[in-house]
C-alpha cells in the first residue's frame, strides 16, 4: 500500500502536531538533528524542508520541550536537540491523548467489519 503524500498546506497544518510528537519522540530516545529528522520523517510519507523543521525546532526549544547543543560529529559541528524534563512530561500527556483520540477514531471502523466465523 503507498503511502499518503503529506505535502499540501493543508496536510501540513493539519499534521503539524503529529511530526511535533514525532519529533518529541525522537528527542526523548536519543539526541536529534535537523537532516537526520528531515530523513526520519521522509521515511514516514512528511516531506519536509529545513526552512519548515528548523524554525519548529526552535518554537520547541523556546516551549522548553527541547535543549539544543552544538555538537561535533565526524568533523562537523552540530545542532543537537535533546528533550527536556519538560518535554518527557509533555510527550507522556500526550500519549495518554493520542491513544485515547486514535481509540475514538477507530472505533467506529472496527464496529463496522464484519465478524468473522
Amino acid at each position: 500500500m503507498k503511502r499518503p503524500d503529506f505535502n499540501s498546506s493543508h496536510d501540513q497544518q493539519l499534521y503539524s502536531g503529529l511530526i511535533r510528537l514525532h519529533i518529541l519522540h525522537h528527542a526523548c530516545q536519543e539526541p536529534i538533528f535537523g537532516l537526520g529528522m528531515i530523513e526520519e520523517l521522509r521515511r514516514h510519507g512528511y516531506k519536509l524542508s529545513p526552512g519548515t523543521l528548523y524554525p519548529l525546532l526552535h518554537s520547541m526549544e523556546a516551549k522548553s520541550l527541547l535543549r539544543s547543543s552544538e555538537s561535533t560529529q565526524q568533523g562537523r559541528i552540530r545542532r543537537v536537540y535533546r528533550a527536556t524534563a519538560s518535554g518527557r512530561k509533555a510527550l507522556a500527556t500526550a500519549k495518554l491523548r493520542v491513544r485515547e483520540l486514535f481509540g475514538e477514531l477507530f472505533e467506529e471502523e472496527q464496529h463496522a467489519r464484519p465478524r468473522k466465523r
